[in-house]
């Protein structure tokens, strides 16, 4: 064994606290349901039980009794349990099980144990363990984690995740073993005994499997052993005799045990890779022989995957699955004859083949629960338990000659079958090391591992140690992980340790053993420490282990319930089993066997240790031969922080050994029994320390004085005290060093052992006198550390500089630099002196000695290269850098001074400007140091890194410097930390970056700029939406309202505040909620005349009343479009579906007016389509962002039947904002099968929305099932209804919106022209099928113009336009040639196209195929015919289409006025007329309004959703102008009789939504009154159509709430132009010439562009202005337009930038010029954009010009007229506020001078302004160092360095740039007054002192008295070096010249130099002081 282990002989430690332990599952337990079940059943007599139960359950429970209870196993593990949280909560996890059930429970010191949870199973528990799945995810390269718990039974594994999946994995074998990896479960297959005698020539059955998922197949494992020859073969891992006895996460390995030769290896589990698969894998080519071979690998593979598929309770069946991964292996072996034999005459289940694990997460709830029901399904397949069994072990099998004619049968079967690919492994397990085989026969084979463990010790080597309790010896194997790509793991060394038993404790690296004899000892790696004293619990007197003589009987099955190892290996009792080995340690003792036996029945009567088991942290237990068990916990190396310091500085720089010496050392004084608290850790660590290197504490009289309390009782120090055999130099100076030594003085015993070391005792009797020079005190030059002296002071130096950087530990600085000032003294170091002197004036003075150090000694000491003599110091550093000059490298030790490598790469990025400080230039200003020996070979351990990535593209170095400080995990926390004079440059770029931010921050730079808007913004951009759209803390809930007639009416989710906001001035919102519901009764006024009969009367007004209804079944419609997407669901209740009222009521009475009295003819199915409408407008409230899943759906089926359609509706819904793509495909089928007609155009219109323009394949079967076109000419005529067909229709276009898919194309065009079949079929609405099909024909070749690849022979356009003006019709091509023979028997059509059915089609596809394509050659065909002639031959309404389809052909030259719409009409219209011309003026009129109308229609979509004021009132004449024709349809006018009603009203409702469309979702009142206008229009010409116009505009103008507008991208004018289509339903049941339900598609042309600024500290919506600036176009330049938000942001790719703006709030900045995605993002989450408010400001609605901001209220009175009082309303900061409070008034009692409440006032002032509260502290840390300089009494000189840094600060900005100061951020007036305050105090000090200075300069010892701390300040203040030992004299200089040139070498700068002359030119020429040189002119 390689190394040699290092112990301390005669220490002990003394252990910490004692428990008694019970594990908390057993405790839970017994108070279980299950158990008081089963303790029920035992006492029920048998004839009770048979009556309760049955037969079945008196044997099952007589079963249960007799088995589970007798011998009920358990078994627990221990792990430490952590949270999520930064913060970490330290406490254990315990995994119980006991029978069948298994708790899992947590609990701390500070908490009880509570049980998580609690899992009862349905047969004996296994084994339990945690398990981290890794599941795949898509979006990110990383997986995600999945925690688990594994509960193991014989027959399946139970899978219980955290986050509540459960999973039921089947066991195709029984399994002995199951382990958790890093990747996931690996089971170990259990050896039937049978196995191994097998002698068939097949090859072995695999052994080892791994599941990677719960839903996934189990796997082979493969395994590449370290072989001599040839390369290793990869195989599969099918060795019986290799027993897996642990695995590990990280590094990730398993060890493994050979049971034949008894060595133990170490193997790495990693993903397997391409080549091993097909190595492993057979290949065709490669199986030799018949094609049997051929044949079978692939039959035994598919057999081996239905094997597994099923669930095997009787748990055989592992020989079989073995069988099929033998021919897997691709050597072209026969095959295992046997597998095959024993299945010729299954019949095979087939088994999907495909081993994918994409789908399996995705699936994992509906996979879980078809899982689930395995078991069941196993049954039939195999009989019982001889499954394979027994013909597999049977006799004959064994490679009988005549096996091959059994086969037959067999082979003939299978070759039915389709062939299956062989499972593919997934891990390889590759060989790392080994332990040497044992040499010779005296040494027996060692017996299996019982436990493996990880351990590191104190300087971080690493160990797996395992413990081989034959041999009870612990060997420990070191391993280094190897830094390259691939992680290699080395094994360099092996060292064995005698032991019984072994457990880790890994936060103090550290291990507990337990020794053959019992006495518990411990390790740091292979280093003893010491042995543990437990109190109350003896050792073992001596070993009964060793020599225990063979007893006869044989124990087999002990199973007791103690001793179930923590890796539970069923481990047999040591005290009850006869060892194997009778190996001795020492001379073999023979006892006599009765004596033997009376010695052991008396020892088991003592209670002693006899196992270790569960550590976690530094908590073990005990097993004690009792069966108690302790919970232990050893002691920490160190509590301090600062001691922690010093040991990892100190492991840093001493070679291992040495380093391992002290570590161990300092260990065992720390922790000796009765050791010292906490106060006294620090000094006993000096004493320890300064003994290592060879001090004598005793002597020193500052050590000596360091307070210990008394020691333990004498007789554990008499026992240390003991003289040790082979005596030690460190046992000597662990004498000296210990508490017994300090305590008793010299004793005796010191001079007795070895005198000659050190000290004498008379040495130690003089060193009482406090003299100072003691020439006495001498070093002792034999101590371990005494050659590394230099070094240690070094990095200690270092460590102190770092503690000087941050506040909370500047208090330990002070501790630290006695120890220093000590070292340097001795190591003559002048300027270190000086420089502890400097910092700790008043501390350091009194320190005098020195400890004498000769020549010779000298020489003995490493001098490392890197102690300079000038002391390096962070702040002169930093000072330097400010003033510019050139500075060398910091030393920086890697770990241990991060703050150190932050602050001078911040200095060096920031102040010095080197954009590559902090990447590749690091070593320009930082300089690393390591020990020579060991180099750290990485350095990333320390990096507190955050997920920002660092990548500087701004110029900015502020910017830059923010965003790197945060990639190293800087944060506002450790800011507050960093003393004020050096935070300051960082508070200053945080102040510039704050003021303009990049948008696209990440939130951990938003939150150290303290922009809390941005940070929170940020924070949504990561957080996955969770909840509500609105996300966490913000209420933008709609107010839930109390009355119950307000909820019902389905509006009630709009939100109130932001809606608050947009229309502040008027309650319009509450009027559309009174235009739009539907689910109150109406009101229905009619005077009875008096000649008008009761009858009569109510006959009138229930004709009234069904007016009424036509209105009323119009308005769902456009609720829809009112509510859209403005509620988030609750999962666990049904959809809110208001109820469309159709009742009424007459006043005065208000008596019920009801349609169903049978008084008047209702038409039938009246109600059926706007019950769907109602049904969809409820379901469009559901926002996209919400958690909807299938089951949802489906639980919101109702139960009557006559609320099918809403449901229907509702199913249309949720397509259109997108959640039908969550409902399961069975769900689909089932609604389908139904055959109802409404519920299949709204699923089949719902689905295809949702799959827009995917070209989803099975969403296209979908569609084609009920489309006679898309079937095979041959297939069976389905009989579709007419509506589903055209929604199915539609669908097709939806789905392959934009493909240009030529099939579908072709199809579309052809059912344009459909002609009636011969039948009824084809022959009714003939007009909505033929629209339908040329609008699915423009969606799918939407926008494509002449670009139509592949169609040219399809000749679309021309095809198109001959459908549009008719002439013959074409030969139907392809496959529906057969289906058009014959002629309709109905319709008599002949060969022409009939134009009244297909041109409004034809029209519509060309417009959308030539979509802004401005192709003017197709435009030019749909111009109007411009004679009088072709006139009367088109249509009217036809004019209206063409026009509208030739305007948005020619998109661009649509102009926002009245004379482009005039245009449109043609020439012959515009003249005057010729009265001697035959002109019809009913077709002239006509075709004038309706081009009109056409011209409107095409400027209303050209300018959809941009409210375009110029458009808005083009659009607004002209619908007045209809207004004033309609009003005098009354009167006989000319030109209303000639133009007809009805077609003015449809122009009207068409220009109508053209407005609306324009100014959609902004509210605007005009079109408001229109709407309000037309709604209380009624009348018998006001039919249901028009009313369905009038309120989808109301619901326009006002979309989602005044959240939605529409967009104009082609998508979305396709979707206007099937919403909105020009024709109206002439009654609820018209859909003759187009489909009810395609009114709703106008929602897929909105989309979220509502901006709302909230104020991200009340969270609440508020106003905000905002910059929008456009990009140029060809009409306008680029232009900047200033809005209010909440507002509608134009479309989104028209803007350059948005910009909230000053002064009210925080400037945020979004650039749209790269990339609008942000945007984007921000605007679908209810364009929440959060804001700051700044200090000194008011929202607008509080202070709507601005006059009362605090800016306004100062601006003439000054700072004085400031009411601290106010700052309440201008600010937020909670620091700011309660300043103000506690500081700023002047209480009663407390007399405050005036000047400081002022000046308090003042900073206060300056703080909200300047809006950094964070400066406070700042100022008033500088106004109190100034206030101590004042009196003369500073306390020490840090604050000084600190406000010198400021000041140079300050200078360095002046110089730049005098004039811009503005971005600095201490005011212009405070600093100079405070920097001319602290001149005035140094100089009169000077004035009186400049004795004391000149004393200084020249070097002579100072006195000591209170001058020498306003010397140092003065020092520190005015930078002037340590001057002892220059060359440069400064004095006697003769004048300032000759001072000047001397002095340029010391670094003074100039303004202080000055300072001193009068000092230094006076010591030359006399006491009088210069004439004329005023000391104040600096």
């Amino acid at each position: 064994m390689s190394e040699v282990v290092y112990e301390e002989t005669a220490t002990m430690i003394a252990a910490g606290e004692l428990q008694s332990f019970v594990p908390f599952g057993r405790e839970h337990c017994r108070n279980h349901p299950h158990a008081f079940n089963l303790q029920l059943r035992e006492l029920q007599p048998a004839s009770e039980l048979w009556a309760s139960d049955g037969a079945a359950g008196l044997v099952g429970s007589l079963q249960e009794v007799s088995l589970q209870e007798r011998e009920r196993q358990e078994f627990w593990q221990l792990r430490k349990g952590c949270t999520g949280n930064e913060e970490e909560v330290e406490f254990e996890e315990e995994l119980y099980a006991a029978g069948n059930v298994v708790v899992w429970s947590q609990g701390s010191r500070t908490q009880a144990s509570s049980v998580c949870k609690a899992f009862t199973v349905d047969s004996p528990v296994q084994q339990a363990l945690w398990c981290n799945f890794a599941v795949p995810n898509n979006k990110k390269q990383e997986d995600e984690v999945e925690h688990t718990v594994c509960i193991v039974q014989s027959s399946c594994i139970n899978v219980h995740t955290v986050t509540g999946k459960d999973f039921i994995s089947p066991l195709p074998f029984q399994v002995s073993n199951v382990w958790a990896t890093s990747f996931g479960l690996l089971l170990e297959r259990k050896n039937t005994t049978n196995d191994t005698q097998l002698t068939s020539p097949g090859e072995p059955l695999p052994t080892v499997f791994s599941m990677l998922h719960p839903l996934d197949e189990i796997a082979p494992v493969v395994c590449k052993p370290a072989g001599l020859f040839e390369g290793s073969r990869v195989q599969y891992l099918s060795d019986s005799t290799m027993k897996i006895v642990f695995t590990c996460c990280q590094p990730s390995i398993v060890v493994s045990y050979d049971t034949v030769q008894g060595i133990h290896s170490v193997w790495n589990l990693r993903k397997v890779t391409h080549d091993e698969r097909s190595t492993v894998l057979p290949c065709p080519a490669e199986s030799i022989g018949s094609p049997l071979g051929l044949m079978a690998s692939g039959f035994l593979n598919s057999h081996l995957r239905n094997i597994s598929r099923l669930d095997s309770p009787g748990g055989s069946g592992a020989s079989g699955l073995g069988a099929g991964s033998c021919c897997a292996v691709g050597s072209g072996s026969p095959l295992h004859f046997s597998a095959l034999h024993s299945h010729h005459s299954r019949i095979m289940a087939s088994s999907p083949a495909i081993h994918s694990r994409v789908h399996s997460p995705s699936i994992s709830n509906m996979a879980a629960l078809s899982r689930a029901h395995s078991p069941g399904m196993a049954a039939p397949s195999f009989s019982g338990s001889s499954r394979f069994n027994t013909s597999l072990h049977s006799p004959l099998a064994r490679g009988h000659p005549g096996f091959l004619p059994s086969l037959n049968s067999s082979v003939n079967e299978t070759m039915l079958m389709p062939e299956m690919e062989p499972i593919i492994p997934d891990f390889c397990m590759e060989q790392l090391w080994s332990e040497a085989a044992t040499a010779g026969c005296q040494r027996e084979m060692s017996s299996q591992a019982s436990k493996v463990f990880l351990t590191s010790d104190l300087c971080e080597n690493h160990y797996l140690c395992f413990l081989v309790e034959s041999h009870q010896q612990l060997r420990c194997v070191k391993f280094i992980e190897s830094s390259g790509t691939s992680a290699q793991l080395i094994f360099p060394s092996v060292t064995t340790i005698p032991a019984k038993d072994a457990e880790p404790l890994q936060t103090i690296d550290a291990m507990l053993v337990l020794e053959a004899c019992g006495s518990l000892v411990l390790y740091t790696g292979i280093t003893r420490v010491s042995k543990v004293f437990v109190p109350g619990l003896l050792s073992a007197p001596f070993s009964l282990t060793n020599h225990r003589p063979y007893l006869s009987t044989p124990v087999e099955n002990v199973s007791t319930p103690n001793n179930v190892g923590s890796m539970h290996l069923p481990r047999l009792d040591e005290d009850l089993m006869p060892s194997p080995v009778s190996e001795l340690r020492g001379s073999v003792i023979k006892h006599h066997e009765a004596s033997f036996l009376e010695e052991y029945t008396f020892q088991q009567s003592l209670p002693y240790i006899h196992a270790l088991r569960d550590p976690v942290c530094n908590r073990v237990t005990l097993e004690l031969s009792g069966g108690a068990m302790l919970r232990l916990s050893i002691p920490e190396v160190a509590t301090s922080e600062l001691v922690k310091k010093c040991l990892q500085a100190i492991r840093l720089i001493l070679p291992k050994e040495a380093a391992m010496k002290v570590l161990v050392k300092w260990y065992n004084i720390y922790n000796a029994p009765g050791g010292p608290t906490a106060h006294a850790e620090w000094n006993m660590f000096v004493t320890c320390f300064m003994t290592l290197m060879g001090y004598s504490t005793e002597s020193l009289t500052w050590t000596k004085n360091l307070h210990f309390e008394v020691p333990l009782s004498p007789v554990i120090a008499a026992k240390k005290a003991r003289p040790s055999d082979g005596g030690s130099d460190e046992d000597w100076d662990y004498l000296m060093a210990s508490h017994y030594h300090h305590q008793m003085g010299s004793q005796p015993v010191g001079s007795m052992v070895n005198s000659s070391v050190t000290s004498s005792t008379d040495t130690d009797s003089l060193s009482f006198s406090s003299s100072p020079s003691n020439a006495s005190l001498k070093f002792d030059s034999s101590a371990p550390l005494f050659p590394h002296i230099a070094a240690l002071f070094y990095v200690l130096h270092l460590l102190y500089q770092e503690l000087q950087l941050d506040e909370l530990q500047r208090a330990r600085a002070s501790s630290l630099v006695c120890l220093l000032h000590q070292l340097a003294r001795d190591l003559r170091l002048e300027e270190y002196v000086d420089l502890y002197w400097r910092d700790y004036p008043s501390l350091i003075s009194g320190l005098t000695e020195i400890t004498f150090l000769d020549q010779a000694l000298i020489d003995q000491m490493q001098r490392p290269s890197f102690l300079r003599p000038e002391p390096p110091c962070v702040f002169s550093w930093l000072s330097r850098c400010l003033r510019g000059d050139e500075n060398a490298p910091f030393p920086y030790l890697p770990g241990i001074c991060p703050r150190t490598r932050l602050l001078v790469l911040s200095y060096a990025l920031y102040i010095i400007g080197d954009k590559n400080a902090t990447s590749a230039e690091e070593s320009k200003y930082l300089v690393k140091l390591s020990a020579g020996p060991k180099s750290r070979a990485s350095e990333t351990h320390f990096k507190r890194q955050s997920s920002v990535k660092v990548r500087f593209s701004s110029e900015n170095l502020a910017e830059q410097l923010v965003v790197w400080l945060t990639s190293q995990g800087f944060t506002l926390k450790d800011l507050e930390s960093v003393p004020f004079g050096v935070a300051l440059p960082i508070r200053e770029a945080i102040y510039q970056c704050r003021e303009q931010p990049c948008s696209d921050w990440s939130e951990e730079v938003c939150l150290l700029i303290g922009r809390q808007d941005l940070s929170k913004q940020a924070h949504k951009m990561t957080l996955a939406k969770s909840k509500a759209s609105v996300g966490s803390g913000l209420s933008l809930e709609p107010p839930t309202s109390t009355e119950a007639d307000e909820e019902e009416d389905g509006m009630s989710d709009i939100i109130q505040e932001v809606t608050g906001l947009i229309w502040s001035q008027d309650l319009r919102v509450q009027e559309v909620r009174r235009l739009l519901q539907s689910s109150r009764p109406v009101r229905v006024s009619v005077v009875q005349l008096p000649e008008v009969s009761d009858h009569e009367y109510i006959e009138e007004k229930e004709n009234k009343l069904l007016q009424l209804c036509q209105r009323t079944m119009a308005l769902p419609v456009g609720r829809g479009l009112f509510t859209l997407f403005s509620y988030h669901p609750v999962p666990t209740e049904p959809l809110p579906v208001p109820k469309l009222n159709l009742t009424g009521r007459a006043p005065p009475r208000n008596t019920m007016v009801d349609l169903n009295s049978g008084n008047i003819d209702v038409p039938p199915n009246m109600t059926s389509w706007p019950s769907f409408h109602n049904g969809v407008a409820a379901g469009l409230k559901i926002a996209p962002a919400s958690q909807v899943d299938s089951a949802w759906i489906a639980y919101n089926k109702p139960k009557s039947p006559e609320l099918a359609n809403e449901y229907a509706g509702f199913l249309m819904a949720l397509g259109l904002n997108g959640h039908l793509t969550k409902l399961a495909t069975l769900n689909i089928h089932d609604y389908l099968t139904k055959g109802h007609e409404m519920t299949s155009i709204g699923l089949l219109l719902g689905i295809s929305s949702a799959k827009l323009g995917t070209m989803d394949m099975s969403v296209t079967r979908l569609l084609s099932i009920h489309i006679p076109a898309l079937l095979p000419p041959t297939s069976t005529e389905l009989d579709v209804p007419h509506n589903v067909q055209v929604a199915a229709v539609i669908g097709i276009g939806l789905v392959y919106q934009g493909t240009g898919h030529r099939h579908n194309a072709e199809v579309l065009l052809s059912e344009i022209g459909r002609p009636p079949g011969p039948e009824m079929e084809y022959c009714t609405d003939r007009e909505s099928y033929s629209l339908a099909a040329g609008l699915a024909l423009g969606m799918v070749c939407l926008g494509h113009g002449s670009n139509l690849i592949g169609m040219t022979d399809l000749n679309v356009p021309e095809q198109l336009y001959q459908y549009m003006v008719g002439g013959h019709r074409r030969a139907q091509a392809g496959a529906n040639r057969e289906r058009h023979k014959s002629p309709s028997y109905q319709i008599k059509e002949g060969d022409t196209i009939n134009v009244d059915v297909t041109c409004p089609g034809a029209t519509l596809a060309l417009a959308m195929i030539y979509l802004k394509t401005n192709n003017r050659s197709i435009a030019d065909w749909l111009k109007p015919p411009d004679t009088w002639f072709l006139l009367d031959f088109i249509k009217p309404e036809f004019l209206l289409l063409r026009t509208l389809a030739r305007c948005i052909i020619m998109w661009d030259e649509i102009l926002p006025n009245s004379e482009w719409v005039k245009s449109n009409i043609p020439q012959i219209m515009r003249g005057t007329f010729d009265s001697s011309e035959d002109i019809n003026m009913e077709t002239m009129t006509q075709a004038q309004d309706y081009i009109t109308a056409g011209a409107c229609m095409a400027l209303g979509l050209r300018f959809a959703g941009s409210a375009n004021s110029d458009a808005f009132d083009c659009l607004y004449e002209f619908a007045k102008t209809f207004m004033k024709f309609m009003t005098l349809a009354g009167t006989a006018s000319v030109g209303v009789q000639q133009t007809g009603y009805y077609n003015l009203q449809t122009s009207l409702s068409m220009i109508l939504l053209a407005m609306s469309m324009v100014m959609a979702g902004t509210g605007d009142l005009k079109v408001l009154q229109f709407c309000r206008f037309l709604h209380k229009r009624m009348g018998t010409e006001m039919n249901y159509g028009f009313h369905m116009a009038h309120h989808m505009a109301l619901g326009l103008l006002f979309l989602g709430g005044g959240r939605y507008t529409l967009s104009t991208s082609n998508s979305a004018i396709a979707a206007l132009l099937c919403a909105l289509y020009p024709h109206f339903p002439a009654h609820s049941t018209d859909n003759r010439y187009h489909l009810q339900a395609l009114r709703h598609l106008v929602v897929l042309a909105a989309e979220p562009r509502l901006l709302v600024p909230v104020d991200v500290d009340s969270l609440k919506p508020c106003y905000s202005l905002l910059e929008v600036t456009y990009k140029e176009t060809k009409w306008y330049s680029e232009t900047t337009v200033d809005l209010m938000a909440p507002t509608m942001l134009p479309e989104l790719h028209l803007l350059k930038r948005v910009k909230v703006k000053g002064p009210r709030y925080w400037e945020l900045s979004l650039d749209l010029s790269q990339d609008t995605q942000h945007l984007k993002s921000i605007l679908s989450r209810d364009g929440v954009l959060y804001v700051k408010l700044r200090a000194g400001q008011l929202p607008y609605k509080d202070d709507p010009q601005g006059w009362k901001s605090l800016m306004a209220t100062t601006i003439n009175t000054g700072v004085r007229a400031f009411k601290p009082e106010a700052i309440s309303t201008f600010t937020s900061e909670p620091a700011l506020l309660s300043f103000s409070e506690l500081f700023c008034k002047s209480l009663e009692g407390i007399k405050h001078r005036e000047e400081t409440l002022l000046f308090f006032s003042a900073m206060l002032y300056e703080c909200v302004m300047q809006e950094c509260p964070e400066m406070l502290p700042t100022y008033i840390s500088i106004e109190q160092v100034v206030g101590a300089l004042r009196q003369g009494y500073p306390q020490q000189t840090f604050p000084l360095w600190q406000l010198r840094l400021v000041v140079e600060l300050w200078d360095s900005r002046m110089q730049k740039s005098p004039t811009n100061c503005h971005n600095t951020l201490l005011s212009s007036e405070f600093l100079p007054v405070m920097k001319n305050s602290v001149d005035v105090s140094l100089d009169n000090w000077l004035k009186d002192n400049s004795a004391v200075l000149r004393s200084y300069l020249r070097g002579e010892v100072l006195s000591r008295d209170a001058q020498s701390v306003m010397l140092a300040c003065f020092l520190v203040y005015r930078s002037i070096p340590c001057l002892r030992n220059t060359h440069t004299q400064l004095e006697g200089c003769s004048s300032v010249g000759d001072l000047l040139s001397r002095s340029s070498q010391l670094g003074i700068p100039l303004r202080d130099l000055l300072r001193l002359v009068p000092v230094l030119l006076c010591s030359a020429s006399g006491a009088q002081t210069m004439p004329g040189f005023p000391l104040h002119a600096f």
